[in-house]
């Protein structure tokens, strides 16, 4: 029997039902170090927590994400709230000896992510471990597209483009939900998606942005009330607030290694659900990615002669591909909770091994950094801002 590991979560909601699929699933098809033990699931609402634990396969309930802390049976504790409490749960945790997943993007503040770096520093010391969830470098796809930049295949990296394009708050009369709110989001596109793309573009390029100028856009600058208890207004109108994040934000950027960037997150992209892009351009070759079609690679090989070049496509479902292996036959593809399956068994891998698992929280300080940077030019008319 190998040795359990007690999971405490924070959350339920879209990324709580994600993380748990993966808590279910892991075991079943990676040989993992220890068997994580679903213990306890927080949530403010006893009842409706209690609904969502027996939905998902967590064991108990706390009202109070401190008692889950406290308790014998939870050794990980699994951050999935929004961002405004991801600081306090984390260092908590840490500081009680439990290892830490928290969603991305780490913090709603430079500020914030620096006190919780910090505590992941001092915790790994002491052996607990600490990572943050950016899901997308475990898509097949992009784990071999940083494989083949490692090795030279594209060269000298020269261009890098860079989108997330969603559409579903197209609608003026959507709800101002948490993550239209600055105080609880931090920001909008831009920390929402737009952390996927600097993470991933940073992640294959095995390098860190150094320098950005910016403009972020509200479309839609008032909602109605997201709390059905808000009720009508004085002048018989649904009750509206201020969205108070952004839209959508558009950069440029420069590599520590000479590359240039563009990137474009948005969710106002009519017609795109979840589109996650990226083109990586080297001297050598070229790459590029789309999440919905995110069993594909697409690569260039410009060391070919003209006549046999061209973008070719790559199914990487193979059992040699990253990850892949582990599920189905070449072919039957994978989807979007797969990849937190595989953050996951990298977690539990680290945990067992003893070594410090990645992204780490001072990844994900740096991306808050280049965040913070995009805010900054963009209020700043644009003008180039280091990092």
């Amino acid at each position: 029997m190998k040795q359990q590991i007690g999971v405490g979560m924070v959350g339920y909601a879209f990324m709580g039902r994600v993380h748990s699929q993966a808590w279910r699933s892991v075991g079943a098809f990676f040989d993992l170090p220890l068997s994580p033990s679903m213990a306890v699931l927080s949530g403010r609402s006893a009842g409706r927590t209690a609904e969502a634990a027996a939905q998902l396969g967590w064991a108990a309930v706390e009202t109070d994400w401190k008692e889950l802390v406290k308790r014998d049976d939870v050794q990980i504790v699994d951050i999935c709230t929004p961002g405004d409490s991801h600081a306090e749960i984390a260092i908590a945790a840490l500081e009680a000896g439990k290892h830490v997943i928290c969603e991305k993007p780490l913090a709603n503040t430079v500020a914030e992510a620096e006190a919780m770096a910090a505590a992941a520093r001092a915790a790994a010391a002491r052996g607990v471990r600490s990572m943050v969830a950016f899901n997308y470098r475990r898509v097949p796809a992009i784990a071999l597209a940083r494989q083949l930049v490692a090795e030279g295949r594209l060269g000298v990296i020269r261009h890098v483009r860079a989108q997330y394009l969603q559409d579903w708050i197209i609608d003026p009369e959507f709800p101002l939900v948490w993550r239209l709110q600055k105080d609880k989001a931090g920001s909008g596109a831009l920390g929402d998606i737009g952390a996927h793309i600097v993470d991933t573009a940073q992640f294959i390029l095995g390098d860190r942005l150094t320098g950005v100028s910016a403009l972020t856009e509200t479309f839609i600058k008032e909602r109605p009330l997201a709390d059905e208890s808000a009720g009508l207004s004085a002048e018989g109108g649904v009750d509206r607030g201020q969205v108070t994040v952004d839209d959508a934000a558009l950069f440029t950027g420069r590599f520590a290694g000479g590359a240039v960037a563009s990137f474009e997150a948005t969710r106002f992209a009519t017609g795109r659900k979840n589109a996650l892009r990226i083109e990586i351009n080297g001297s050598l070759g070229s790459l590029s990615f789309d999440f919905e079609a995110l069993n594909e690679l697409w690569f260039h090989d410009h060391t070919l002669a003209a006549e046999e070049g061209g973008f070719r496509r790559v199914l990487v479902t193979e059992p040699g591909h990253p990850y892949a292996g582990a599920w189905w036959p070449p072919g039957h593809g994978l989807g979007y909770e797969n990849t937190f399956t595989h953050e996951i068994k990298d977690f539990l891998e680290a945990i067992g091994g003893g070594f410090d698992p990645s992204p780490s929280f001072e990844d994900g300080l740096q991306v808050q950094r280049v965040l913070a940077a995009v805010e900054q030019s963009a209020a700043d008319e644009s003008r180039w801002t280091a990092i």
